[in-house]
């Protein structure tokens, strides 16, 4: 076992994928391009973040590009005044983006509705006049207990416009968790709707927010605005409750953004982090808009004429950085889908980007598991040739899964680029570009601006091919912000990331570098496995078991074991029609045991394999490996968890 913990790494990954010559040529980032921006970001760092902000329009300009003087505590554009609203939607409506489409949103029934920026802008107006007249202020807080509803988006962008700070809370947490983050929030305004449509089924939300208030915080939720959705009958308690349409009916279409320092609290969102337990942090006007505005640009090549679809709910930092904020500050159309993407069958995802024409599609590895499990005969059913460029995001992607995406929905043509970044991060840190070769199962290099390196336990730097911990070496503008003592310590802390290796920052991955600068994600640093002095990541060995043509998902975790310390226990869900390719389950075991044999050699073997129909997920669909761990244990279930 290396004595500085560093991660064996128990597989190479050798395949290269050129990009298609017709996308070098229409992308707008040249190599040439993306070899000017790596040499500034690396002579001078803060001459290429103005150069990104200089993208965007200011109420006054900054004084100082970062205040370092406290570190970790660093402010960005000190002294500089914005609204990220302004670039979102105001700053269209003078352009030639006034009449373009903003957000397509489908309903799970089918139903569909548009919004051009002016439209969206208007609606937008309205919503934050009606706040304003309730009292709500710059410094307020608002939770939004809402599914994915045009009224969603609205609602943020109306509590941002006039100063406040939205906390989204995942429609379908219970009122017990609604209760905590509401009270966490000290949320003067609730907005939710009375139900929404998953799965067909209707999931009532009303109820909830009605027993969430009971036991809230005095200061709390003055007011409940509610969004008919579904048109169910639920109780309105008057004068708190107030329906959405009412109460912006009589509003004037027009309204001023309020100027917000760039330093200014934009909105709250709960992480696990570093220490498993989730925490509140905050993101602000100034940092986090010049960094999703310019990593959603270049990540994703935006160009004028694309339709935009990311799936993430806008609960999720993705929905928030990429599938509302992102899309808005590049004067984009996108693609919101209230359902269940396999609802009412497995192709309601590729019908839904073949009518909509969409260009770019920004998922998860979960979500295309689940559909590689129904074959490509579902995708097949569909003109899917609008799509230029495939994303994820959310968790590693195993090599089997990206080459199934590159072959069968991006026609082995479209680039699949899997990011890495966190909501502590606030931004796209590691990524390919639409440019960039692409190894399956590799996050790529790290953005122009980004300085990430890997270490061992000590804080030195890592052999190429060896894992270890990932690390941020500088400040970038989007990173969280601390919420001051406002959470009875549930708030996050800096020191929890900046303290483990003085300097850098600690991303809880663990990760390897290969020979040619490209980044492997192994797993978080939790789930790193020490067996007979090896340690491994759970990423490599769930990434062999999917590599197996009977295996539809797969998680790994690790027990303890008073001879090797630890052992590694194997939950698998077994694709479909499996049965006749093998003599039942024992079958399987065996001939998964010793697939995983030959793809990652002797060493590695699981204690055991048990088959279950389906894996426990996070509202995000990232797999809990802590709640499969602690049944093992035997220790009491969590009853909510969040990313």
């Amino acid at each position: 076992m290396d004595p500085t913990g560093a991660i064996d790494a128990l597989t190479e990954e050798k395949r290269v994928f050129r990009p298609d010559p017709q996308t070098v040529i229409e992308a707008n980032v040249t190599p040439k391009d993306l070899e000017s921006a790596l040499a500034l970001a690396a002579a001078d760092p803060m001459a290429y973040w103005e150069r990104a902000a200089e993208e965007l329009e200011w109420h006054r300009r900054w004084d100082r590009i970062l205040d370092d003087d406290h570190p970790p505590r660093y402010r960005w554009f000190a002294g500089g005044r914005c609204n990220i609203v302004h670039n979102a939607l105001d700053r269209h409506v003078r352009s030639a983006n006034k009449n373009k489409l903003a957000l397509i949103w489908e309903g799970e029934a089918g139903d569909c509705r548009k919004f051009t920026y002016y439209e969206l802008y208007r609606e937008v107006n309205r919503l934050a006049n009606a706040f304003k007249s309730l009292g709500l202020a710059r410094g307020d807080r608002v939770t939004l207990y809402m599914p994915p509803l045009p009224e969603t988006l609205v609602a943020m962008l109306a509590v941002a416009k006039v100063g406040a700070s939205h906390s989204l809370v995942f429609a379908g947490f219970s009122a017990r968790f609604l209760r905590q983050r509401i009270n966490d929030a000290r949320s003067k305004i609730v907005v939710t709707a009375d139900g929404f449509s998953r799965n067909g089924r209707v999931i009532a939300l009303k109820p909830v927010v009605d027993e969430a208030l009971h036991g809230v915080h005095s200061a709390c939720a003055e007011t409940v605005v509610v969004v008919r959705r579904v048109g169910m009958d639920v109780e309105m308690s008057e004068p708190r409750d107030l329906y959405y349409h009412d109460l912006v009916r009589q509003e004037p279409a027009e309204a001023a953004c309020e100027p917000m320092a760039a330093e200014d609290e934009l909105f709250l969102l709960f992480t696990s982090g570093t220490t498993g337990r989730p925490k509140a942090v905050a993101h602000v006007h100034g940092g986090y808009m010049v960094g999703v505005n310019h990593t959603f640009r270049e990540v994703f090549d935006i160009r004028p004429t694309d339709i935009y679809f990311c799936t993430a709910d806008p609960g999720w930092i993705t929905g928030h950085g990429y599938g509302v904020y992102g899309p808005l500050l590049a004067g984009t159309t996108s693609v919101m889908y209230e359902g269940h993407p396999l609802y009412p069958q497995a192709d309601r995802l590729w019908s839904l980007v073949a009518r909509h024409g969409v260009t770019v599609l920004y998922t998860t590895p979960t979500l295309v598991r689940m559909l590689m499990r129904y074959g490509p005969q579902y995708p097949k059913k569909h003109d899917l040739s609008t799509l230029r460029l495939l994303g994820t995001v959310g968790e590693p992607i195993s090599p089997e899964t990206w080459l199934w995406f590159h072959k069968h929905i991006g026609r082995s043509r479209c680039p699949v680029l899997d990011t890495w970044w966190q909501t502590e991060t606030g931004m796209v840190m590691i990524s390919p570009l639409a440019i960039s070769a692409l190894k399956p199962g590799s996050v790529g290099k790290p953005l122009p601006g980004v300085e990430a390196d890997v270490v061992d336990a000590a804080g030195n730097p890592v052999p190429p091919g060896k894992g270890g911990f990932l690390t941020i070496k500088k400040p970038w503008p989007a990173m969280f912000r601390e919420v001051a003592g406002e959470f009875g310590g549930l708030g996050a802390s800096l020191g929890d990331y900046w303290n483990r290796f003085p300097g850098m920052y600690f991303a809880g991955d663990v990760v390897r570098k290969d020979e040619d600068g490209f980044f492997f994600i192994q797993g978080r640093a939790d789930d790193v496995l020490s067996i007979a002095g090896r340690r491994m990541g759970t990423a490599e060995l769930e990434a062999a078991l999917l590599s197996h043509r009977a295996v539809a998902e797969a998680a790994v975790i690790g027990l303890p074991d008073r001879v090797k310390g630890q052992v590694a226990k194997a939950f698998v869900v077994p694709a479909a029609g499996y049965e006749s390719q093998f003599d039942g389950e024992e079958g399987l075991r065996g001939d998964l045991a010793r697939h995983v044999r030959r793809e990652l050699g002797p060493i590695v073997t699981f204690k055991s394999i048990e088959f279950r129909e389906s894996l426990p997920h996070t509202r995000s669909g990232k797999i809990l490996r802590r709640a499969l761990r602690d049944e093992e244990l035997g220790l009491p279930a969590e009853a909510e968890e969040e990313d």
